[in-house]
């Protein structure tokens, strides 16, 4: 499962949970709204309770915040809680990459490699090469830690910052000219994985993901100029 796919709605929370993430994605339920129980009830036809549960699992996710006294909010990133989250990406995802040069099965590889031949095509194909702008970036390190075989570092990274940087990239729209260059240092975490060079894997990890960061943080620079 890639990190833009969601699992199998089993229930009606399961619905409701995809159904709001989509929409605090793409803007229909903006960041720092309040999130109103009786009114997302009566447009989603559906109990309170069945809402409560998919909240509750909206704020496990860290896309929306409980107060008392003041309801459920979705969360406001600002920049520097962008640039921690690619400082703490930048730790965890390079001991992932060790890890899954050595934890790595023969399939996993191979459907690995299969998914960089398509973020290749789609580079080609993408006329303002968004590859990093979409989710293709997002798939790559989801099978990264994913093949770590490591389960908290799958839970903090696949189900915690990357929802979170998903939020970010949905609300802001930052596009980078990153594409080919990312896909290429992708190439070579997978050449390293492949290997099994678990040292040289986490050194290219944390590199391409120091190089993220520090694009982002020109990018951002450059919006607050243009804004000044």
């Amino acid at each position: 499962m890639s990190a833009t796919q969601d699992p199998v709605i089993t229930s009606i929370p399961d619905r409701l949970f995809l159904d709001l993430k989509s929409a605090i994605f793409d803007g229909r339920i903006p960041v720092g709204s309040k999130l109103s129980e009786p009114e997302l009830a009566r447009e989603y036809e559906v109990s309170r309770g069945a809402l409560r549960e998919a909240i509750a699992r909206l704020e496990a996710c860290r896309l929306v915040i409980r107060k008392n006294n003041l309801g459920t909010r979705v969360v406001s990133l600002n920049q520097q809680q962008l640039i921690e989250i690619y400082h703490v990406r930048e730790a965890l995802e390079g001991m992932a990459a060790r890890q899954a040069a050595i934890a790595i099965t023969e399939q996993e590889l191979q459907d690995l490699e299969h998914l960089l031949d398509q973020h290749a095509n789609d580079i080609e194909e993408e006329v303002n090469h968004a590859y990093f702008q979409k989710e293709g970036d997002l798939d790559f390190h989801y099978s990264i830690v994913k093949a770590s075989h490591n389960g908290f570092l799958f839970d903090l990274l696949c189900n915690d910052l990357y929802q979170l940087l998903r939020l970010y990239r949905y609300q802001f729209g930052m596009r980078s000219k990153r594409a080919v260059r990312a896909y290429d240092e992708h190439c070579n975490i997978v050449d390293a994985i492949k290997r099994r060079d678990g040292e040289m894997a986490e050194h290219m990890m944390r590199a391409h993901i120091r190089a993220s960061r520090e694009n982002v943080e020109r990018m951002l620079v450059g919006k607050t100029q243009n804004i000044a």
